[in-house]
């Protein structure tokens, strides 16, 4: 068992199939549960079942909700349609990042966000008027998120709800339902490029839920880790805070500037986003290189001498045949597609280079997702 970390609803469960843990805002997540590699192939191929628990769920509730999300979060909340889930950003009063979140408007007084930085909170709770309350329910809610091209029949049989993909689309909410006879709220979204589903559940029904899931036999779904997320999410271009982004980078600058909705009445930090949109030259790219994960994963990135970009993580990549790929803030114009860099790791210049490719290099039209 982990220690000095707080427990997820099924870290007791398969603790004698894990043999490391990663600490996700305080709870403990498991980097596999014994093949990473066959969780990343089951990803792609089948399902996979994620403990997704660890992440915070902050409701704001109350007759401004909406307008007090609006007040600090970068999409347009006021103007969703309710069930709505609305991918975005938390800024500082200088515009720079404090975390991506995903929001979901539950209602015209009910909003929930899910994130994890206690600075996300604080801003939350600032943008909240009286009468107005925002309340972290992690500790009281289980979350299974299921995983990849067959994760629609799995849920499918565990409800009466339709979970097409009319009656569920993409970045959509079903409330009010049941998945393995106890009550749910179904979210259709992911971060592996596949098509996914987050399952919402009280704690208590956590177990129900689980054996409701393993107990589909022929399916043989595969629980999956922090590992193969790792993977998935390099080659899906999707980012994560600390490594993409700190509280020195703008969303502009680590490929979140879509989600600032400049259109919007009330735009926290509207003055010093507009001047990122203006003047930022780095952007967010993949890259690929022949060098090992281990000499391209933080390298800086070089042009007849001169520092361009910097590589934010790097992994080996099963979509590219297992070459070495990356993700990177690189200045313009060297971050253009077929663009060649130079690769410096650990202060020395290595005889790979890298090359810049499309993002994602997995499923660029993103169609898996959307099924």
């Amino acid at each position: 068992m982990p220690i000095g970390l707080e427990s997820s609803p099924t870290t007791a469960r398969f603790a004698d199939r894990v043999s490391e843990w990663e600490d996700s805002f305080g709870m403990a997540f498991a980097m596999d549960y014994g093949d990473p590699e066959a969780e990343y192939a089951a990803l792609r191929e089948n399902v996979v079942a994620l403990e997704w628990s660890t992440i915070r769920k902050w409701y704001i509730e109350g007759p401004d909700a909406v307008a007090a999300l609006d007040a600090a979060f970068s999409r347009n909340v006021a103007a969703a349609p309710v069930g709505r889930v609305l991918y975005g950003v938390v800024v500082d009063a200088d515009g720079l990042m404090i975390e991506d979140v995903t929001a979901v408007k539950l209602s015209d007084e009910q909003v929930l966000v899910f994130g994890g930085d206690p600075l996300t909170e604080a801003r939350l709770r600032s943008a909240a008027p009286a009468g107005t309350s925002v309340v972290d329910r992690r500790a009281e809610i289980a979350v299974a998120s299921l995983q990849g091209p067959r994760s629609r029949d799995l849920l499918q049989r565990l409800t009466s709800a339709d979970v097409s993909g009319s009656g569920l689309p993409y970045y959509e909410t079903l409330t009010g339902v049941e998945v393995a006879g106890v009550p749910a709220t179904l979210l259709r979204l992911g971060f592996t490029a596949e098509l996914g589903f987050e399952i919402m559940v009280a704690r208590e029904n956590a177990d129900a839920l689980w054996d409701a899931i393993l107990g589909q036999q022929d399916l043989d779904v595969v629980m999956m880790g922090m590992t193969g997320i790792l993977v998935a999410r390099i080659e899906a271009g999707m980012v994560i805070g600390g490594l993409e982004y700190d509280r020195t980078v703008s969303p502009f600058e680590c490929g979140l500037g879509w989600t600032v909705d400049f259109g919007k009445e009330e735009l926290w930090a509207r003055t010093p986003l507009a001047e990122a949109k203006a003047n930022s030259s780095r952007r967010l790219v993949s890259i690929v290189s022949e060098a090992p994960v281990a000499q391209l994963d933080g390298a800086a990135l070089v042009v007849d001498g001169a520092e361009v970009g910097r590589v934010t993580a790097a992994t080996a990549s099963p979509a590219l045949g297992g070459r070495s790929l990356g993700l990177a803030r690189v200045e313009r114009p060297f971050n253009a597609i077929g663009t060649r860099l130079s690769i410096v790791s650990d202060g020395a210049a290595t005889s790979d280079d890298a090359e810049v490719l499309r993002t994602p290099v997995y499923d660029p039209e993103r169609s898996r997702v959307k099924a």
